[in-house]
């Protein structure tokens, strides 16, 4: 006999899903034969299935062990361990700088990404057991390409994936960027253009004016400081689109230093040789919350966190103008 006592991140669902969830292996006719037979119940009583869950109930199985093993997997993928750079954690929610060449998510079943190191971090600190995996899996809420370091928000309980998946999805939690292009730009600009995705090759292209199947974009961007020749820009996604500031940039003459796919082969070549550069260099350098929230998370109302830069930009910029340029970015 097993029983699962309902977590907050269990609550709200209907009993038949989460029994899907624990018993991942378990046809659905073999469910509610069990349901209608009472070796499944509820709260001590006969139930259905189509019970909404709350917090607090009990869900007794009355199986054999070896059945329940039988109808029971859990999957944990096993990573190479990896220290996260934490930035900020409480019980809900945690910020992540991700250094450049980590995926967010896997693209096929063998990778390991933040998701998976996330999910072993949690589980090595005692934060989360196998067992509520059969329930809730913690992720992240938004993604950042291979080859861009920064933040990355991560939900470890229900509540805290759904706020932050909410604030991304309505745009109300603001993202900020650094990153490097070369030559002098001195005045801030807010750029508009319209962006098509080939989804062949994952591959964009940016159009100065409207074109069929393609996306509106606006970007903003002012710069912090120059050193070597190269300008460290501050940008601002209004739209969020596949390698926006990328190919934005790209499309009006100040592609990203160390950029093989939109950049100048140039640039990338000089900035190899002097700095050894071999990835785009950008930067999700700053998280502000909205102002506004609602409990029990108005304690995050306003918040901003910011992610130190990585290597390639001391190289370029040094340490002591970086930091000065990460204070004026700070306050534009």
């Amino acid at each position: 006999m097993k029983e699962i006592h309902v977590s907050a991140n269990e609550a709200g669902q209907r009993l038949d899903k989460l029994l899907a969830k624990y018993l991942n292996l378990a046809g659905k006719s073999f469910l509610y034969k069990m349901m209608r037979k009472k070796n499944i119940t509820l709260n001590g009583k006969k139930c259905t299935g189509a019970e909404k869950l709350e917090q607090g109930d009990l869900v007794r199985l009355f199986l054999a062990d070896e059945t329940i093993e039988k109808f029971s997997e859990v999957k944990v993928q096993k990573v190479v361990k990896k220290k996260l750079d934490i930035i900020y954690e409480d019980s809900d929610i945690l910020l992540i700088n991700k250094p450049s060449g980590m995926l967010s998510q896997k693209a096929k079943e063998t990778d390991e990404s933040l998701v998976e190191y996330l999910i072993d971090y949690l589980l090595d600190s005692g934060q989360l057991t196998k067992d509520q995996l059969r329930s809730f899996r913690p992720s992240i809420c938004n993604r950042l390409d291979r080859n861009t370091s920064g933040l990355v928000a991560g939900g470890k309980s229900l509540a805290g994936l759904q706020m932050l998946s909410a604030m991304f999805k309505d745009r109300s939690l603001h993202k900020y960027y650094l990153c490097a292009v070369k030559g002098s730009v001195r005045e801030r600009q807010h750029i508009s253009g319209w962006l098509y995705k080939n989804e062949k090759t994952n591959q964009v292209t940016v159009f100065e004016k409207e074109h069929k199947d393609a996306l509106p974009i606006q970007t903003e961007y002012v710069p912090v400081g120059e050193a070597n020749g190269y300008t460290l820009l501050k940008v601002t996604l209004i739209t969020g689109r596949t390698h926006q500031i990328r190919a934005h940039l790209a499309s009006i003459g100040h592609p990203l230093v160390g950029d093989y796919k939109y950049g100048n082969p140039a640039v990338n070549e000089e900035a190899k040789k002097r700095f050894h550069i071999t990835s785009q260099m950008l930067h999700s350098f700053e998280m502000e919350f909205p102002k506004h929230l609602d409990d029990p998370f108005s304690y995050l109302e306003g918040k901003r966190v910011f992610a130190p830069a990585p290597k390639p930009f001391v190289a370029v910029f040094g340490q002591e103008l970086l930091e000065t340029c990460m204070e004026e970015a700070r306050n534009k």
